[in-house]
């Protein structure tokens, strides 16, 4: 699976970087300073995406929110969270509106172009669902044929699908249910989406299923304006504490527990 090896090297050179930069973060100017709004942490997310991001009644809740909140709580400010669509989740902390993406989000050379990323917090797959008895039983079947692939639109599925079998055989959704949707419809032929909320799709929708080959995988970070880089410096340093103190397997732990 050389796409599987090629984006491990990628962030892997990345997070380096970021270790790097995280290790000259204890001083400077105070947290509450250094954001868009002082005294808050303004995180763009799209919170379809469990468990890293899904509604609880009216409220935001998953991994993301949990380390965002632990992040802005060791820096002495208030997280915010604002749900838009996932493709304007650069543009938007690009242009100075949000201080952090969080969402499930891969770093990529592409949107490396755009904003800066922090070391990875966690480690997602790209899985593929099919319905149950399709003849696509594997990643090189589904590459090879003809078949069109739902994806929730900007996301890495959406990226590397496009890159692997053109647009033609690519039908983009705002949301990943939706997509999922499509393919419950019969509109789509798969879809390609991480594999937490994957699973999450499965179990709610019968008659689908998770292919056992796996088509990607990467590592998740936040993503913040390229301007930004004293904040970067303090979140890499809160999330290198939180690692070492076991907070942050301890959230994901909750959401993804080791025992199955």
């Amino acid at each position: 699976m050389k796409k599987i090896i090629t984006k491990i090297l990628a962030v892997a050179v990345v997070g380096a970087m970021g270790l790097a930069m995280a290790g000259c973060a204890g001083s400077g100017t105070d947290a509450k300073k250094l954001t868009v709004e002082e005294g808050k942490l303004i995180m763009a997310t799209n919170a379809y995406f469990p468990p890293y991001e899904f509604y609880e009644g009216d409220k935001i809740v998953g991994i993301d929110q949990e380390i965002a909140a632990e992040v802005a709580t060791r820096l002495g400010l208030e997280l915010e969270i604002q749900d838009i669509e996932f493709d304007s989740i650069i543009t938007g902390v690009q242009s100075g509106k949000y201080d952090i993406g969080c969402a499930g989000m891969t770093v990529t050379e592409d949107r490396l172009q755009s904003v800066n990323f922090t070391t990875p917090y966690a480690t997602g797959i790209q899985s593929v669902i099919v319905k149950e008895g399709s003849e696509i039983v594997d990643v090189d079947t589904l590459l090879a044929g003809d078949y069109i692939v739902g994806v929730q639109q900007g996301t890495t599925g959406d990226i590397y699908m496009s890159d692997d079998i053109g647009d033609e055989r690519v039908e983009r959704f705002n949301k990943g249910a939706d997509a999922v949707l499509a393919l419950t419809n019969g509109q789509v032929d798969a879809v390609v989406i991480d594999d937490q909320p994957a699973q999450a799709f499965v179990q709610a929708n019968a008659g689908l299923q998770i292919l056992s080959t796996s088509y990607a995988v990467e590592d998740y970070a936040m993503c913040l304006n390229k301007s930004s880089e004293e904040l970067l410096n303090k979140i890499n340093e809160t999330l290198a504490a939180m690692k070492a103190d076991g907070t942050i397997d301890a959230i994901i732990e909750e959401y993804i527990p080791s025992n199955g």
